[in-house]
């Protein structure tokens, strides 16, 4: 509505602009007077003058617009991809790319081509009523031409389109080939290969500059093709007056006001087709953060109310006859509970999860249980959906069908995150120290508190005033999963969890790390679910599933 009302104001003050040029030329030209300039002047000085605080308000809304957009489309970006944090697309840098430099490029959308667009639609109405109170032929040549800029403003716009998508597509390619060129770079550099990719990134770059220019191109052929169209309009409107004036047909002032108003009708239309570029690149950044959040809800809704498959599970349960002798025969998860046996805290009944895209479920009727204070292993052949396992339990990829079940009570994703201690295979890092790394389990935490967990972890040797870069640099990855654990203990020794969830804790330590960390584990009296592929940890399970 605000948009509505500066364009109709823009508008009525042109016209008066117009009245006011067009009856002081005349004046001069019939009377050779200049009194009449006593009043013109003040009038054109109030136009120009409210046409400027018109301009300034069309342009505040519009950022305010802009700015109010950006912000919640970024908020739904992120809230999209936390709701889905496993998923491999868009890549980090790809995310990275989109919520920064792509979504800025909205400011020309909102900032120059919405307002544009609005003006496009009350200025030429409102002007072509104006000149039609004055001159019919002229009104009726001006809506004769006034469709044909549209037209090839819509033809311009399809290539313009389809030029810019492809351009944003070739810069997203760009900015991860080198967000993963850097981030391999040390390896590349130990097996010699740091300068061959030298040539790639040339490529990349070569090919994003050719994209840019031929936009370019489009852009400014699109810009002459619009001027020709508007200024051979206006010239047909010239013409027509200049004759009917010559013949006596039309007085001189009503010549001079319908000429000054011909170019305010096109001007609007054209300076769409214009600003159109400048939104280009932020509507093709839109439609990628719009293809995220559907997505993500998609994938939500189309998981709702589908049966699950009548399938026979593929998880055998080994319930050790004594600790660290995982020797007794399998069977289907979970066992009756015995009368010495402690109770169950998870129970994971007819799970199965089937990737968006997928004919064939990863996890198809599982059946999984945990009880307190045990430590339950889960091991098996690469792919076979241990990790899926684990995201399922914590909410990051959409189930098909199963419950969870906590202390009896089904719970949705949150209520067991609230439960849960995560330590994932690829734990993330934060830029700060190490002290700083774990105190993302608990706030609050002291640093004996810190120094506790990391060494119960098998940090001991780790400083927690120790700089961490993005993303973990300076760090190995034995070093990564230690901090990952000891967050995750000072959550659980702190009582803010009550299951520890591990993949992969002891990839990357060495023996003698691996048993301080499995005797540190299992002292915390906490229930724990970890997958390993490792014989030692195997050993000292309680229950190991087996998929397969």
């Amino acid at each position: 509505m605000g948009g509505v009302a500066v364009g109709s104001a823009t508008a009525a003050l042109t016209i008066v602009q117009a009245w006011g040029l067009s009856l002081a030329l005349g004046e001069i030209f019939e009377t050779h007077t200049l009194g009449v300039l006593s009043v013109v002047v003040p009038t054109l000085i109030a136009a120009f003058a409210g046409k400027a605080v018109l301009a300034w308000l069309n342009q505040w809304l519009a950022q305010r617009a802009s700015a109010a957009v950006k912000s919640r489309l970024r908020r739904d970006v992120l809230a999209a991809r936390l709701a889905d944090p496993v998923r491999p697309e868009p890549s980090t840098a790809s995310l990275v790319t989109l919520l920064t430099q792509g979504l800025d490029a909205l400011d020309g959308y909102y900032s120059r081509y919405l307002p544009q667009l609005v003006l496009a639609v009350t200025v030429p109405l409102i002007i072509g009523v104006a000149i039609l109170t004055a001159d019919f032929t002229s009104a009726f040549i001006v809506a004769a031409t006034l469709p044909l800029i549209p037209v090839f403003m819509a033809l311009v716009g399809w290539t313009t389109e389809a030029r810019t998508r492809k351009r944003w597509r070739v810069q997203t390619r760009l900015a991860g080939h080198f967000a993963d060129l850097v981030a391999g770079l040390p390896t590349l550099q130990v097996f010699g290969r740091a300068r061959a990719q030298a040539e790639g990134l040339r490529r990349s770059e070569a090919a994003h500059r050719r994209e840019t220019m031929a936009t370019l191109r489009v852009s400014f052929l699109s810009a002459l093709i619009l001027e020709l169209l508007a200024s051979l309009s206006v010239a047909i409107v010239a013409v027509a007056i200049g004759f009917r004036v010559v013949f006596h047909e039309l007085d001189l002032t009503t010549a001079f006001f319908v000429l000054i108003l011909a170019p305010e009708v096109y001007l609007p239309v054209r300076q769409v087709g214009v600003h159109y570029h400048d939104a280009a690149d932020g509507m093709a950044a839109a439609e990628s953060a719009f293809a995220i959040i559907e997505g993500a809800e998609a994938r939500t809704d189309g998981a709702a109310g589908r049966p699950a498959p009548v399938t026979s599970s593929t998880v055998e349960s080994i319930e050790p006859s004594s600790p660290g002798r995982p020797d007794a025969r399998p069977s289907r998860a979970p066992l009756p509970q015995q009368p010495d046996e402690p109770p169950a805290l998870l129970r994971v009944t007819g799970l199965t999860v089937r990737y968006p895209g997928s004919d064939v479920p990863v996890l198809e009727d599982i059946d999984l249980e945990v009880r307190t204070g045990e430590l339950t292993v889960i091991t098996g052949t690469t792919g076979v959906g241990k990790t899926t396992l684990l995201h399922a339990l914590m909410g990051f990829v959409t189930t098909e069908a199963g419950s969870f079940r906590l202390d009896g009570t089904e719970t949705d994703a949150a209520a067991r995150r609230a439960r849960i201690a995560w330590v994932a295979q690829s734990p993330g890092m934060v830029n700060g120290s190490i002290a700083d790394n774990v105190r993302l389990g608990a706030p609050e935490a002291t640093d004996d508190d810190v120094r506790r967990c990391l060494r119960l972890a098998g940090g001991a040797g780790l400083d927690p005033g120790r700089g961490v870069g993005d993303d973990g640099e300076g760090l190995s990855a034995g070093e990564r999963r230690r901090v990952a654990v000891a967050r995750a203990v000072l959550r659980v020794t702190r009582g803010d969890a009550d299951l520890l969830v591990l993949d992969e804790p002891t990839a990357g330590l060495d023996a003698a790390t691996e048993s301080a960390l499995l005797d540190a584990l299992s002292g915390l009296d906490v229930s724990i679910v970890s997958v390993s592929h490792r014989p030692a940890v195997i050993a000292r399970a309680d229950r190991v599933v087996r998929l397969g």
